[in-house]
């Protein structure tokens, strides 16, 4: 049944760091390559554009009112994505060209939260070309948070896609049970998860999130290496003092519902990564255990989830 068929495409790749325009360009050539490839769905890693903000751990980002810190994180907005100016339209129409579903992680400056403050966004766009959500993370981890606000609930959405029910979360959310049971109880059956950049972080938490909710499990990383920095990086001297050969090796994987691996984490080599899935393995795996549906207790524990779009102000006109 070709419906229960589905071919993704893993694009482990770096950015052209902080430099949105160039970045966009990096991803369009990413995705008709996967067209070239019959991919229906591909996805890239958390903050691919333009770039995670390696330079906070690497040049004392936790100084206060630090002229260095002012000037990069300027830089950072200035290539962050405002998906309300159209930042994301050529994406789209790649999306809606090539039949493609995307899901893509990006530095996002929202109008709705002022246009000041940076979020990082999981963006789905679905085959017509048409953005169905942006999710922005929860809760950004340790030193993200020198840089990254925090999000809200009204990203965490699943959508169709062919016989799957597709989700994702950015990085670290991952690991936070409840939003993966936001997701469970709308029947995701294809998590996705994006990362900057490390097995480290995939190698157990993927396999893990495909035992525990019986569905595939796609992790994206990006890559990033010293070379990856542009020479037009302000402070690019204070960053490459302190930065290792690789900051990210990437480690993108699949696991199946059953929780082994379709394709183990492959760390230092960039490209696209192709796998074609099987919807049908997710009711075999269901066959015992089901966390949402025949094995939970929804009389005894249930999850309340708030998906209002936050602001800090609302106006009756």
């Amino acid at each position: 049944m070709k419906n229960q068929l589905l071919t993704v495409a893993l694009a482990q790749i770096s950015p052209v760091w902080l430099d949105k325009t160039a970045t966009i360009k990096k991803i369009e050539n990413s995705i008709t390559e996967a067209a070239s490839k019959e991919a229906e769905l591909i996805v890239f890693g958390e903050s691919l554009l333009p770039g995670y903000p390696f330079w906070v751990s690497l040049t004392d980002g936790a100084k206060f009112d630090s002229k260095i810190q002012k000037e990069i994180h300027a830089h950072y907005a200035q290539n962050s994505i405002v998906i309300e100016n159209g930042d994301l339209d050529t994406i789209c129409e790649l999306a809606a060209q090539y039949n493609m579903a995307i899901y893509l992680g990006i530095i996002e400056r929202p109008m709705d939260r002022g246009g000041h403050s940076l979020y990082a966004s999981l963006v789905y766009i679905d085959q017509k070309g048409e953005i169905r959500s942006v999710h922005r993370k929860l809760q950004p981890t340790y030193e993200e948070r020198l840089t990254w606000a925090p999000g809200d609930g009204n990203g965490l959405l699943v959508h169709p896609l062919k016989a799957f029910t597709v989700g994702g979360l950015n990085c670290w959310e991952n690991w936070m049970p409840l939003p993966r049971a936001a997701l469970y109880g709308q029947g995701e059956n294809l998590h996705i998860s994006v990362w900057p950049g490390s097995d480290y972080n995939t190698k157990d938490i993927t396999r893990f999130i495909a035992r525990e909710s019986r569905s595939y499990v796609i992790s994206v990383s990006s890559l990033m290496r010293k070379e990856d920095f542009p020479k037009t990086t302000p402070h690019l001297d204070e960053i490459l003092k302190r930065a290792p050969d690789v900051l990210g090796n990437g480690g993108s994987c699949i696991a199946g519902p059953d929780g082994e691996w379709i394709m183990e984490p492959v760390v230092n080599k960039e490209g696209l990564l192709i796998e074609t899935l099987d919807f049908n393995r997710v009711l075999q795996e269901r066959q015992n255990f089901d966390p949402v549906g025949h094995y939970s207790r929804p009389d005894v524990t249930q999850l309340h989830v708030n998906r209002k779009r936050q602001s800090t102000v609302r106006f009756d006109e």
